[in-house]
This record gives structure tokens, sequence and C-alpha cells, in this order.
């Protein structure tokens, strides 16, 4: 069953019309190609006017589709060769973030994602792309072995946040992302981090650190997802939509405010309506920054790294300007 946002059922609707008018010239075999085409230019132009207008949760409900690519399809159509790698040799294998040595045009790389899942089996087993302590670290191991053998990283982030569980925070959830955060600020190889759909909070964070980080058009990254944010500040989620726009959490306006280095656009309607050219293109920007980075000084890529991370939330005030003194005469 196709699904449709509430936003799309003009397109939906426009499409059962044509579908019906060809399902009537099929039956009656009468030429209705004119009245087709019409109808199929005002789709197209109807199509554009809503997909290049987005709202901030419109581009939110895009990023959760049930079909948009995930990190595994992604590998599977950008690299020639993958191996997956497990465990953190510490408590075990977290099947929400996957990794392992992938070639891409003959070019040696350690791809590391969060993976959820297509089905409720599925995503159980992937625990919804949520990721507890051994996956940060068996993606820092992963990181580590590549830094060793002086590979570069890519990471794909996709996860409605880390998993807030019990058992996590005992495991040491926030111990955990705060040394992904520090290592990869001095991990002596490039890294490129691409939000593909959500990126929430330290979840995300916790392999978003990079030489350059981007954004798929229509993904999102934000300290907390805009439900969560209505909750918090008016104790439901009715006001979400308000949030996502205050949130300020889509890639235009995290471009603008130069907390990433660049949007990877999407076919129009999003990543699931032509993932394989979604791939192509993410694999054509992917290979263009492996070069540029792979080629540079590795002490310099790193110190632009720390400095890039560092700048961000900076304030330069005026100084205050000398109180002049009274003139007395």
């Amino acid at each position: 069953m196709k699904i449709t946002f509430d936003f799309e059922k003009p397109l939906a609707e426009l499409q059962q019309q044509i579908d019906k008018i060809r399902q009537v010239e099929e039956k009656t075999k009468v030429d209705m190609s004119a009245t087709l085409n019409e109808l199929q230019d005002k789709f197209e132009d109807a199509r554009k006017q809503v997909y290049t207008n987005l709202t901030g949760w419109q581009r939110v409900q895009i990023s959760r589709h049930p079909e948009r690519p995930y990190t595994l399809q992604y590998i599977e159509l950008i690299c020639d060769d993958f191996i997956e790698l497990h465990g953190d040799r510490t408590v075990g294998d977290d099947k929400a973030i996957v990794g392992g040595w992938g070639s891409i045009n003959g070019q040696t790389v350690m791809i590391i994602g969060h993976q959820k899942g297509r089905n409720t089996k599925d995503r159980q087993y992937r625990n919804f792309g949520m990721a507890n302590p051994e996956g940060y670290r068996k993606a820092l191991r992963l990181m580590k072995m590549a830094e060793k053998f002086n590979k570069p990283v890519i990471t794909l982030i996709d996860t409605p946040g880390a998993f807030p569980g019990l058992e996590a925070e005992e495991r040491g959830q926030g111990e955990a992302i705060a040394r992904n955060l520090l290592e990869m600020s001095v991990l002596k190889v490039p890294i490129i981090c691409v939000i593909i759909g959500e990126g929430a909070s330290g979840g995300a964070l916790g392999i978003g650190i990079g030489d350059k980080v981007l954004m798929l058009e229509n993904s999102w990254y934000s300290v907390i997802s805009p439900e969560n944010c209505s909750t918090i500040l008016w104790k439901t989620w009715d006001y979400k939509e308000r949030a996502a726009e205050s949130l300020k959490l889509t890639s235009t306006e995290m471009m603008k405010n130069k907390l990433i280095d660049g949007i990877i656009k999407e076919p129009l309607g999003g990543a699931h309506q032509d993932p394989v050219t979604m791939a192509a293109t993410l694999k054509k920007t992917l290979l263009k920054d492996l070069k540029t980075l792979t080629d540079r000084n590795i002490d310099e890529v790193v110190t632009e790294r720390i400095d890039k991370f560092c700048s961000m939330g900076v304030v330069i005030e005026d100084a205050p300007a000398e109180p002049v003194a009274p003139i007395v005469e």
C-alpha cells in the first residue's frame, strides 16, 4: 500500500484521474491522448509546486517515509564490495548500527551508518535505528581500524535518537557518545558524514563529526525531534509543526546557519521515489569529496575539522563603548 501524506493528496487525486482515463482508453479503444497529456502536464506542474515549497514538518515526514533508502540499501547501490564487521568487543553487536569495509570505484573506505527496518519484525531487530552504547563503541572500533590502515571513513546518519532505555544508561550511553565526539575530532583519516534521513540529538552526533557534513535535501538535523520539542514546551504533540519551523532543522536552514557543509539534491518527491538515482548522486558527491580530502595533508585536515566545530555557536559581541566623562563648566 502506497503511503500518501496529507500535502500529497491533491497529487494522488490527479494520478487517480490519469489512471482511470487510461483504463477507459484501454477498454473502449478510444484515443484520449489529448486529455491524458493535459492532465499529465497539470500533474507535473502541481508536483513541482508541492515539492519545491515544503515546510519543515513536511520534510520531516518525507525523511521518515517507510520506503526511503536506508544505510544498507545505499551500501548495496554504491559499493562494488562490502564486508560487514560486527561487535564492540565488550558487550555485543548492536544491530542499529552497521559498518564495515566497502569499495567505491576501487577506493577502500570504512562505511558506518544507522539502520532501520522495513517491517515490524525488522524494526524490532534494528531497534528502530536507535543505537545502544555498544553500537557507538562498535562504530569507534571500526573508525580506529580505518585509521590504522589509513582509509577514509564515511558515516550515514538516520536515527530518531540514541536508545533512551535504562539499560543503555547503565552501560554508559552518554560516555560512549562523548568518547566518539572526542575521538572523531582527532581521527587522522578523512571523515565524511551524511544525514540521509533523521538526524536527532546525540544519537546522530555520535557518528556525526566530520571534515564534510552533508545533508540530503529532505533530511533533518536537530537537538530534538519536533514531537518531543512540542511535548516539552506545550505538553502535547499538537504543536509539532510549529516546533519543526522554530527548530530550523531543514537542510537549507542548517546550511544558512553554517552547521553543515553541503546539501545533496534528491529526486523530486524524495529519495524513495528513485533510490537508484539518489544513490548515484550520493556516490558522485562522496567520490568528489574523498578525492579533495585524501589529496590534502591530514594534519591540516584534522586542524580544520577541530576549528570548524569549535567555531559553531560562537558569538562575538562588540565591546561596550568607554563611558564619557561629564563636562563640568
